[in-house]
């Protein structure tokens, strides 16, 4: 269904930001957009919820000045827009009135231009470098004096008196080339830095100059333990933008496949954290449990991490043969085991020393940095999409939301060791009631998406993933932006971190769960 989206002119923007957060309860920033718009100017479109109606409103906001494109900062409403507005500076150059932080987050600092932009060519302006990036520890806010003028404002991100450590980008605890520069006193943490990029490939730009079916590919690749829950994400976008429905027997596939995925997710979530925390034998228990979902997968999609499977108006392939025999046995089998997940570690005296009481991240802080999935629900925040925007054959299954209170480490491990067995619950009462039905439609075969504004929103792996697409009528999209499920939780690594002990940033970040491809994008 097309967006209702209603324009702010940029001198209103932040009262009417700070109007819809304490009037109408919009504390959740769900996604923020930048948006090139040609003739008529660079911006960015807004969508937010109220975590207590869950009642969604999509906001947007264009400045016609090109050459200095400035619009206010909503930094001090949501601290999810931290990251965020720092993205769209990075790839769009607008610049945010009152954001703390304007650095590039993804890009080098000394990249020329602004690649997301229409008129922008990096090729011809950023020649292969082979030296180091410059480290820059100075950043400029700005500020608004009386009259009305700019004025540059010079932070500080670390002094020349801090102590300051790398962790990553090649280090094996940050899953993936993830960097945090890290500002010790003795073991304490005082402030982490994180930086972003080292794996970026432009997937949203590329999307851009290719067809619909194409784009598709890219999607497993982002959040690789969430493939299923990524493609279905977009292709039901593309779908729902072109009133296609798909047969209940592609629902209750999309459905099998996302949850068996979840499992496997969680699954792995179990073994990396129990290996940065020094426990081998678990690790080994997780992974050897994994492989009967990836043997699964690979049955019935021919791959075992990056599957392809979801298409625009249903699967690529019809179930293996053997796929209800083999997901029952499944069941059976991890029903029967995962005690001993629980005997050899939930349990043990060092786990939960290290785990319990460390990194709480509260309600509030959860809710405005926009930490979905079992991050959020850790704190407190039932945030479920499966529960509070059904899709596919949520609505039609009865499972339990898991949310924890302590909002630590330990509840945000307890939470996904929870949430395996909603899973096993929720495949159970579908897998022997699959129907017969078509598991493609036919479609015509240029697929052009009718013009208008589309978001979409799946619980993956680790939370909300969604998919903003503004379509022009054509065969390719003009702008594909991915709500990351990773991004929100590594912009709230300082504030979870703060306080603890350096070796608490790896128990915390294992059980934050992030995906760098995911986040990096």
């Amino acid at each position: 269904m097309e967006l209702s989206i209603t324009t702010v002119a940029p001198d209103d923007l932040h009262q009417e930001m700070l109007r819809l957060r304490n009037e109408r309860g919009m504390d959740f920033l769900e996604c923020l957009t930048g948006m090139d718009w040609g003739d008529e100017g660079l911006g960015v479109v807004y969508r937010l919820e109220n975590t207590a109606t869950h009642e969604q409103v999509t906001v947007r906001t264009v400045t016609a000045n090109r050459e200095q494109p400035e619009l206010p900062t909503v930094t001090d409403i949501w601290k999810a827009a931290d990251f965020n507005e720092r993205e769209v500076y990075d790839f769009f150059g607008i610049v945010f009135i009152g954001h703390p932080d304007m650095r590039r987050l993804y890009l080098r600092s000394d990249w020329v231009g602004y690649p997301l932009r229409k008129d922008d060519r990096p090729e011809e302006e950023n020649p292969l470098r082979m030296d180091n990036e410059p480290t820059v520890d100075t950043t400029v806010e700005l500020e608004l004096d009386e009259d009305g003028k700019l004025k540059n404002k010079e932070l500080v991100v670390f002094g020349d008196e801090e102590y300051v450590i790398n962790i990553g980008p090649q280090h094996p605890s940050t899953h993936g080339v993830m960097r945090f520069r890290v500002s010790l006193e003795g073991e304490i943490i005082k402030k982490v830095d994180s930086v972003c990029g080292y794996i970026h490939r432009g997937i949203e730009k590329m999307c851009e100059s290719l067809t619909y079916p194409q784009t598709l590919a890219l999607t497993d690749r982002l959040d690789y333990l969430g493939a299923h829950q990524n493609r279905h994400a977009l292709c039901a976008c593309i779908e729902q933008a072109m009133g296609i429905e798909v047969s209940e027997r592609v629902q209750y596939i999309r459905t099998l496949m996302d949850e068996l995925q979840r499992i496997d997710s969680h699954l792995l979530f179990y073994s990396c954290l129990a290996m940065d925390m020094g426990g081998l034998t678990p690790f080994f228990y997780g992974f050897r449990d994994r492989e009967k979902i990836l043997d699964i997968f690979e049955e019935t999609c021919g791959g075992r991490l990056i599957m392809n499977y979801n298409t625009i108006g249903g699967v690529m392939y019809d179930l293996a043969p053997n796929f209800q025999r083999d997901v029952k046995a499944f069941i059976t089998y991890l029903r029967g085991v995962i005690h001993e997940y629980h005997d050899i570690f939930t349990g043990n005296i060092i786990v939960q020393q290290r785990l319990k009481g460390v990194g709480v991240l509260s309600r509030e802080d959860a809710i405005s940095y926009g930490t979905t999935g079992g991050t959020g629900r850790a704190s407190g925040w039932a945030c479920d999409v499966r529960k509070h925007h059904p899709y596919a054959l949520y609505n039609k299954v009865d499972f339990r939301e898991i949310v924890y209170t302590e909002g630590d480490s330990f509840a945000r491990y307890m939470v996904r060791m929870d949430e395996i067995m909603e899973s096993l619950k929720i495949i159970e009462q579908l897998i022997d009631n699959i129907p017969e039905g078509a598991y493609q439609e036919k479609m015509k075969p240029v697929i052009r998406v009718p013009e208008g504004q589309y978001y979409t929103a799946v619980e993956g792996s680790r939370g909300e993933f969604g998919v903003f697409l503004e379509s022009h009528g054509d065969k390719s999209p003009y702008r594909v932006h991915f709500r990351s499920t990773g991004l929100p939780l590594v912009n709230a690594v300082d504030t979870i971190t703060r306080g603890m002990k350096i070796a608490d940033l790896i128990a915390i970040g294992g059980t934050l769960d992030f995906v760098v491809p995911d986040i990096d994008r």
